[in-house]
């Protein structure tokens, strides 16, 4: 007599690059869970549905993936998938990040149909961004530019660089080189002065904490040198007390088991920065995160915090 087995189920969100990325999960778990079937669990969540606001006025944290968290509690599904610069740094009871597979790009790709470099872009050009922490590097740098948002997916985004005649448009490196889109990059974005998001190119697997079974495989995906880098930054944007929606970069080398942490807090509007960093053992890159994070609220970040966080001279877009 043959027993089958449930299928492992794996919640995510419908977008094509979280297909992509759940599709890559799947792959890697298929020969680790055989004759186990893998499936997908589609899941909208609200950030999905309110796609006619800047993300900073919908509010909260959560927006991409409180829903995808519900259908584990639910057990509607045994594993999310989370682009894990969306993942809050708050623990969800019940539920731990049992993997960290091997990051991918954290850089931010400037995209533009006419100009070559970020740099040649003329005063008073319009560029688009649906990021506070990307707006608010971008003003630090540039406070002439026209700034408007812009939502949707990835191929929404490219299509309106066209259609709404933007001079050009801001995105991450790593979910364009995943889509097969890398011809589309003008210029990746000088890292010293554009610091990635928390968590940025890496994905984040969260298990029911109780499921014993799921959590041994999903575990064999974990690469414990991202791992410790996004602790680190996870670390310090939790004793910020920020979340995905605050003007925070960081960026993270992690080299022969040490860390070496830099991180940036600006004011909405770009008119303030505050750039410290730390270096320690990966081994201690939680503490590592938390330190860098005292320097700076004792630098004056918390002020910089509690500033509102719709930037001024923030652009309505060029209609369609």
């Amino acid at each position: 007599m043959t027993t089958t087995m449930a299928p492992l189920r794996l919640a995510t969100r419908g977008s094509p690059l979280a297909l992509w990325q759940a599709n890559f999960v799947a792959q890697q778990l298929r020969p680790l869970v055989h004759p186990r079937a893998v499936e997908l669990v589609l899941i909208q969540t609200h950030g999905d549905r309110v796609q006619d606001q800047p993300l900073a006025q919908i509010g909260g944290d959560g927006l991409f993936t409180k829903e995808v968290q519900h259908a584990l509690l639910d057990h509607r599904a045994d594993v999310a998938i989370h682009s894990l610069k969306d993942l809050p740094t708050a623990p969800v009871a019940g539920l731990t990040l049992a993997a960290v597979p091997p990051r991918g790009p954290t850089g931010d790709a400037f995209i533009s149909r006419t100009y070559r470099r970020f740099d040649d872009l003329p005063v008073g050009a319009t560029l688009a961004s649906g990021s506070l922490r990307r707006r608010a590097q971008i003003l630090h740098r540039r406070p002439d530019l026209r700034l408007v948002d812009l939502r949707g997916n990835i191929d929404t985004r490219l299509r309106k660089l066209d259609q709404q005649g933007l001079d050009g448009l801001v995105l991450a490196e790593a979910g364009l080189l995943r889509l097969g889109l890398a011809e589309v990059i003008t210029e990746i974005l000088d890292p010293s002065w554009m610091l990635p998001a928390v968590g940025q190119g890496a994905l984040g697997l969260e298990c029911r904490a109780d499921d014993a079974l799921t959590i041994s495989y999903v575990r064999l995906l974990d690469d414990p040198a991202t791992r410790a880098a996004v602790e680190a930054e996870r670390a310090l944007l939790y004793a910020l007390g920020g979340g995905c929606l605050v003007p925070i970069g960081t960026a993270t080398h992690n080299e022969a088991d040490w860390l070496r942490l830099r991180a940036a807090v600006l004011a909405p509007d770009g008119s303030r920065r505050i750039v410290l960093s730390r270096e320690g053992p990966s081994t201690q890159a939680r503490r590592l995160g938390a330190e860098l994070a005292a320097d700076l609220l004792a630098a004056g970040a918390d002020q910089l915090l509690a500033l509102p966080r719709s930037p001024a001279g923030l652009a309505p877009p060029p209609r369609d």
